[in-house]
């Protein structure tokens, strides 16, 4: 049950009537009873009031790579803040984070408390460029963003927007004044698909994302590709008309492979042969950039210049290398300007990985598989009492990869690994403190794993306010 003296004045609401409110943050305008939550089970009225109750309450912040958001063109290979709340304004029956979107299956022990001054000073002290709104959906989380990514901005700090984008007009306005990145997921152009797979309804996402694509902010557009769902030829083809009609066939296109998750889950993973065939349809068509993701093949994603084809960015995966690529974003072997944006912004981040020699007494093994190729590295904060995060050596296995450290400090204590080569056959983390650490497998590049047994603990003010 909520009350008066919990959470926090929301934006974007009207009065509806005495103890009643109207929200307007996004096109369901949920209008919840006094002491209730509306959809989202993260915004409610209060004395007539609608409240936000979700103010900084986070899944733990991870570093992670700029690749995961399925953004190609912005600073490839840039380290990322990773932040993902709970709740959310849609129920898709095939949601990759349920655990935490859904309020009715959230574990109050994932839930942490952030400030907009604690997320900057660890971007800050950690050189992280980018801070990511990600995970579940960063819409029922808008106050939060904006003061943070408003703090951010003034700190030269960019934001990263990632989300399924059920939101209305003037939030986005505001969204627009401090996101430099939108990454857009756009689930199908079929109308029933969106009633019923994911409540919501799909011309005001349409609309949203021409608003953004007027702006001129740095924008990416993404498919989840689920079979049986939205993997027919005449999906793929009513998507790639609508983007390259109303965004632009230079728009970054990425076509994603769907992991069973939540009440979907009676099909396997999308088949590479599925996303290559998606490719196809979209260069046919006259999309110029289009991206295959959770696609773990040599050479699949790289990005070519589009004037003598030499590879300007290699990828494998999350893991990105720019070649032929000066820091203007121009091709070194033509000259020709490249669609990549601010490829230098991560070349000015301090060297926190870099070769480690010695016997270290502590070690993690990781094996990869076609199901885990990429896991969240975690430090157990019962086991030592330090906000520092070091590995001291991260060695992969079957490949001529180089040995590296990761050190992290302000209280950052997860962080993204993934397979770089196809001879990689997995990891060895070791470590020279009494400190623990623990792995948990993603299963795809949007995917926030959790271990409830491991994660921080819940309170008794959590556990009160999301019911």
């Amino acid at each position: 049950m909520i009350t008066a003296s919990s959470g926090r004045a929301a934006q974007h609401w009207k009065p509806f009537k005495p103890n009643r409110g109207e929200c307007q943050l996004c096109p369901r305008h949920c209008r919840p009873k006094n002491e209730r939550m509306g959809f989202c089970g993260v915004r409610g009225t209060v004395d007539g009031e609608i409240r936000t109750f979700n103010y900084g309450q986070s899944l733990a912040a991870t570093e992670e790579i700029i690749e995961t958001e399925a953004v190609n063109h912005f600073s490839p290979g840039a380290r990322i803040l990773s932040m993902g709340n709970v709740g959310c304004m849609m129920a898709c029956s095939f949601c990759q984070n349920w655990e935490t979107s859904q309020i009715k299956h959230l574990d109050y022990k994932m839930v942490r408390d952030y400030t907009p001054q604690q997320l900057v000073e660890m971007c800050l002290q950690n050189d992280i460029p980018i801070i990511s709104w990600t995970y579940n959906d960063p819409v029922v989380w808008h106050e939060f963003v904006v003061e943070t990514s408003r703090l951010a901005q003034k700190n030269g700090i960019k934001t990263l927007y990632k989300s399924a984008f059920y939101i209305e007009e003037e939030p986005v306005k505001e969204l627009i004044e401090y996101i430099d990145i939108f990454s857009l997921s756009l689930k199908s152009l079929n109308e029933a698909f969106y009633q019923k797979q994911t409540r919501a309804r799909l011309k005001p996402v349409l609309e949203r994302i021409k608003q953004v694509a007027a702006s001129g902010k740095h924008l990416e557009l993404s498919q989840l590709v689920i079979p049986e769902l939205n993997d027919s030829d005449q999906d793929i083809i009513d998507t790639i008309n609508w983007v390259k009609k109303h965004t632009g066939k230079y728009t970054p296109l990425h076509f994603v492979a769907f992991h069973p998750a939540y009440q979907y889950t009676h099909v396997e993973r999308t088949d590479i042969a599925t996303l290559k065939r998606a490719r196809e349809l979209a260069l046919a068509k006259g999309m110029q950039y289009v991206y295959l993701g959770n696609a773990y093949e040599e050479g699949l994603n790289n990005t070519l210049c589009q004037s003598c084809g030499a590879t300007l960015v290699s990828r494998y995966g999350l893991h990105s290398s720019p070649q032929n690529l000066d820091n203007a974003g121009c091709c070194t072997q033509c000259g020709t300007q490249s669609a990549i944006s601010h490829p230098d912004l991560n070349k000015n981040s301090k060297k926190q990985e870099q070769s480690i020699k010695g016997d270290l007494k502590n070690r993690l093994a990781i094996n990869w598989s076609d199901e885990v190729q990429s896991a969240h590295i975690l430090q157990i904060k019962s086991a030592v009492e330090t906000d520092h995060l070091r590995i001291r050596s991260i060695q992969p296995q079957g490949s001529s990869q180089p040995i590296l450290e990761k050190t992290l400090s302000a209280g950052l204590d997860r962080f993204i690994i993934s397979r770089q080569s196809e001879k990689e056959t997995g990891v060895v983390l070791s470590w020279d403190s009494d400190s623990l650490y623990h792995n948990l497998a993603v299963l795809d590049r949007a995917h926030y794993p959790t271990d409830l047994d491991l994660d921080a603990q819940t309170t008794s003010e959590h556990q009160a306010i999301f019911q």
